[in-house]
């Protein structure tokens, strides 16, 4: 080998990146101690960007094409280097490769419940989880922020940092919606347009990257909320509860009308039954207490009944909102329902009632 060819060998004449992954984000190229000689060819494909580091310090910037590395195309260098009167020798600098094509289908989730109020079910948790879609925007803050000096840095190396950052601003972003629980549902696309807006200027100027999408896949309560949500449904889809009540004590007669004794005891039992819910739906509506059942002595047929129909106790307050008493409590507890504790017991009016359902 003669003194030209080993000089031919130990500098850098293309640089250029191949990438066959499609999971890298920023790639150095491997010099391997070699420099880089006046009149280099340095080739950067489509969603590439190549940054030239000297010492620490940004260099020129290239965008797609080929480029002769001579000193009009690399400015910032010559400056940085000091060459006055350009360079004619060989040169050392780092050349990182960044991706800046569109990552799809990255995976975000709330780790722990977010605390929300809502209005129809008082404070609650919720989870949630859905994609993104990112593309690097910034080269130089990404490479400083984020990549470093990784020679290889890939989507699953930043994964834990853009879940927890995407993952606050959600939580943050859902809390000051006000979005009622029953309605989050139908408002997946809304919310993932909204929040685009929020996520975005806190990401680009920390980690140089945009989110093109933000998709928001589900959000969900716990079981005891989603067991409330259902008899909220139940009782939407019963419609007038003395019809239904009229409906049960029919079927019920009928089923222990044939069986003497034992079907006398049961549509007793069935009388009482309906009779109590009755006047639990006349208490609730100020219609007063039913008549009594047909047979049965006044005073068995008829559970007492709140003297004034526009005083309410925690369970009726349950009854009429369709939630349970423990929510009704806490509400009461916290001030948001004012309420009248006389002895161990509380009693609401139906002015605080309907102002409480107003606000």
């Amino acid at each position: 080998m003669g003194l030209m060819d080993f000089i031919k060998g130990e500098l850098l004449e293309i640089i250029e990146w191949q990438d066959d992954s499609r999971d890298t984000i920023a790639w150095r190229y491997p010099d391997d101690d070699k420099a880089i000689k006046n009149g280099a060819q340095l080739i950067v494909r489509e969603s590439q960007v190549a940054q030239f580091l000297y010492l620490g310090q940004f260099g020129d910037t290239f965008g797609p094409g080929k480029h002769t590395l001579t000193t009009d195309n690399i400015p910032v260098l010559t400056r940085i280097k000091g060459w006055k009167y350009g360079f004619q020798s060989p040169f050392k600098a780092d050349v990182y490769f960044v991706n800046t094509r569109l990552f799809t289908g990255n995976k975000w989730g709330t780790a722990n419940p977010i605390m929300l109020r809502d209005a129809d079910l008082g404070v609650v948790r919720a989870r949630a989880y859905g994609t993104y879609d990112f593309k690097v925007t910034n080269v130089q803050t990404f490479l400083k922020e984020v990549a470093g000096s990784d020679h290889d840095f890939r989507v699953d190396e930043f994964a834990d940092t853009m879940r927890s950052r995407v993952v606050s601003i959600f939580s943050d972003a859902l809390a000051n919606a006000h979005v009622p629980v029953f309605d989050v549902a139908t408002r997946y696309t809304d919310l993932g347009e909204a929040l685009l807006p929020l996520i975005n200027p806190v990401i680009s100027a920390k980690y140089g990257i945009e989110v093109s999408s933000f998709i928001v896949e589900n959000v969900s309560v716990p079981p005891e909320v989603e067991e409330a949500i259902d008899k909220r449904s139940a009782m939407s889809a019963i419609g007038n509860l003395n019809d239904y009540v009229k409906y049960q004590m029919g079927q019920g007669m009928a089923a222990g009308g044939g069986g003497g004794a034992a079907g006398t005891a049961s549509e007793l039992a069935v009388g009482f039954a309906v009779a109590k819910e009755l006047m639990q739906q006349g208490g609730l509506t100020g219609g007063g207490s039913p008549p009594p059942m047909p047979g049965a002595p006044a005073a068995a047929s008829a559970a007492p009944v709140q003297a004034n129909p526009d005083i309410l106790d925690p369970a009726s307050v349950a009854r009429m909102l369709g939630v349970s008493e423990a929510d009704v409590m806490t509400e009461i507890e916290s001030g948001n329902l004012p309420a009248k504790k006389i002895g161990s017991s509380y009693r609401v009016t139906r002015a605080a009632l309907d102002a409480f359902l107003a606000h």
